[in-house]
């Protein structure tokens, strides 16, 4: 097995962004570099979950001389009180993501400016839900879904019609457990009810609709994302891109697409391609136009199109630091209102497009599904025209590219196995071969990893350490969002990698043709996990929380994030975490969430495990994936 020392290095990463924070330091711009020294020492009551603020007689902060609130909460209720609303907030976020996607569906049509790109994946959906399919116009059929889809968010009666897809020990594990999810919006309205002055302080009641609250996500608002975005935009197969800061192009028109919803984005990558476009840019002195992204919109746009990653989360004010981004147009979440003055440094345009996202110094470019065509055009318009106010002596690009193979969905996954050893089942294949080769051993187990970046762990070292340790001992991930962007930054996902790894997942990387770090979307796209999970546990014959499987989100700061962790354990995973979820300052509560025998481990048979440690964090890991192992008897 050879060493790491051919792939891009956190110092390297490093490097080249204290080269751009040199040029913010020559204007004095503002940086999160700073903003971190700033806000530091973080306020202790906050950091341990122990201050409440849902009233006004307080706010309230627990010590030992003050152990109860005002209105006499102690600090469980008041730790998952602040837990449950952590959750809600993520839960919500998700969801509504979703039900743009759905709206985006219903207001698809033929010639339009969105269009069914995979009819085969609507037919599926609709049949799953009893919708019939035969002889109807595949956008009246859309349409149809889509309605049906957007009624899951206020349905008054039932459960999340998504649920269906897990496995029935796992159902019938939540409908034991009370946390089946109904309504996708009752279970954020309830959520926030029962953490509302004089309703729920009881911390098992709490934690409760916690998982109830994400599984509404995972198991609804974000599973419509995905789904709909495939039916929409395509169901992601693999395709090679690039990714790191080096994407970016000094004689080019610089436009990065930041943010969530790939709405947006698809639009501005159709017309950046249009030659109309690429002639005026020429005209306008630039040699063409490039498109890269941040965060999750880079994903969306990187899987389905081959766009390049220019960066995760926290390297989002990089891009107008090298003083060559013409534009960073932004959707809605993990967006820093810090980009609109930082951009007036530079000639960067600042553009926000959605309502649920706006923000001081940025130009509002209302962006609708009616409207899609002629914003966009108008903002990569405004991009071109934007080139010639450069300043070159602030251009700075560094040098830093990466190659990237993207796009493993579900689906593609099952093809890709399928078309190794013709075990081809039917339309959609199977997962058995993966099933088989861990069970020799040859593989030991698979981990997914996801989540954010977070100044409270150094920029991206937890992600890349993590892999590269899980890869030498043959365990195989699967990632989604900025994780993956490290991992792609870091020339994980070239699969070249494979020669770095342990000596198995090496030969199945080979034979499959496929990189050891599997790219499965944005961070919406952890549903396409649990649907991993679950059809792997029904093709190997076990529970999911037998699987040979972990979660991980080593350096998660988001309420999404919690949402999602609550919903990747109450599908039976366990969910290991390097950040800590402000819940240190109840043992109760620390005891119900992460205990062996605590409450949420016996209802799901799953549960946390913090550990701010990454090299111990990654040895429970692969202790928990043998133990799993030894149980199975494999």
């Amino acid at each position: 097995m050879e060493n790491w020392d051919n792939l891009i290095t956190v110092e390297q990463m490093e490097e080249a962004t204290n080269s751009l924070l040199e040029t913010a330091a020559k204007l004095n711009a503002d940086t999160w570099q700073q903003r971190v020294k700033n806000q530091t020492p973080h306020c202790k009551f906050g950091e341990e979950g122990t201050c409440c603020r849902i009233c006004t007689m307080g706010p309230c902060r627990i010590t030992p001389k003050a152990p109860r609130g005002i209105c006499g909460c102690d600090v469980h209720g008041i730790v998952a009180r602040n837990y449950l609303r952590f959750t809600a907030g993520g839960a919500a976020t998700h969801s509504d993501h979703g039900r743009s996607i759905c709206h985006t569906l219903y207001n698809a049509k033929e010639g339009g400016s969105y269009q069914v790109k995979d009819p085969e994946k609507l037919k599926r959906i609709a049949k799953e839900w009893g919708i019939e399919t035969e002889g109807k116009d595949i956008y009246d059929l859309a349409h149809e879904t889509a309605e049906v889809a957007l009624m899951e968010y206020g349905k008054p009666f039932g459960f999340s019609r998504w649920t269906a897809r897990a496995p029935q020990h796992t159902q019938d594990l939540w409908n034991k457990a009370g946390i089946m999810p109904r309504g996708i919006d009752r279970e954020v309205s309830q959520s926030l009810h029962m953490t509302h002055m004089g309703c729920s302080s009881l911390p098992e009641a709490l934690v409760q609709q916690s998982l109830r609250a994400g599984l509404c996500d995972g198991w609804g608002g974000s599973m419509c994302g995905t789904e709909f975005s495939d039916v929409l935009f395509g169901t992601p197969k693999p395709l090679d891109t690039e990714a790191n800061i080096g994407v970016m192009e000094k004689d080019n028109v610089n436009i990065v697409v930041h943010g969530h919803d790939p709405s947006l984005s698809e639009m501005i990558v159709f017309y950046a391609n249009d030659p109309e476009m690429i002639a005026y840019a020429k005209e306008q002195g630039a040699k063409g136009i490039t498109i890269s992204g941040v965060c999750c919109t880079a994903n969306e746009v990187a899987m389905r199109h081959g766009i390049p990653m220019a960066g995760n989360f926290l390297q989002q004010e990089n891009v107008v630091l090298t003083g060559a981004c013409e534009a960073i147009v932004v959707d809605v979440q993990c967006i820093f209102p810090a980009l609109g003055p930082l951009s007036k440094c530079f000639h960067t345009k600042f553009i926000t497009t959605s309502p649920i996202a706006r923000m001081p110094d940025a130009e509002y470019i209302e962006f609708s599904d009616e409207t899609a065509a002629e914003k966009a055009k108008k903002i990569v318009k405004l991009a071109i025209e934007n080139f010639k106010n450069r300043k070159p002596e602030l251009v700075n690009i560094p040098q830093l590219k990466t190659k990237a193979r993207v796009g493993y969905s579900v689906e593609a996954i099952k093809k890709e196995l399928d078309g190794v050893c013709n075990s081809h089942v039917d339309d959609f294949g199977t997962l058995k071969p993966l099933a088989d080769v861990v069970k020799s051993g040859v593989l030991r187990g698979a981990v997914a990893m996801v989540g954010c970046n977070n100044p409270k762990v150094r920029p991206d070292t937890a992600h890349i350490g993590l892999m590269k340790k899980l890869l030498e001992n043959d365990i195989i991930l699967v990632v989604t969002g900025c994780s993956a962007q490290a991992a792609a930054k870091a020339g994980l996902m070239d699969p070249d990698a494979a020669k770095y790894c342990g000596e198995g997942l090496k030969r199945v990387c080979k034979l499959v043709g496929i990189p050891p770090v599997l790219h499965m979307g944005s961070c919406v796209d952890i549903s396409r996990m649990m649907i991993l999970a679950s059809d792997l546990a029904k093709d190997w014959g076990c529970n999911i929380s037998e699987l040979p499987l972990c979660g991980c989100a080593p350096e998660w700061m988001s309420e999404k994030a919690v949402s999602i962790g609550n919903y990747v354990v109450a599908t039976g995973i366990q969910t290991f975490l390097g950040v800590d979820p402000y819940t240190k300052g109840s043992d109760v509560v620390t005891n119900l969430l992460q205990g062996e025998n605590g409450m949420v481990q016996n209802m799901v048979e799953a549960h946390f495990t913090v550990d701010t440690n990454i090299d111990s964090l990654c040895d429970k890991m692969i202790n928990c994936i043998e133990d799993k192992r030894k149980a199975l008897g494999i």
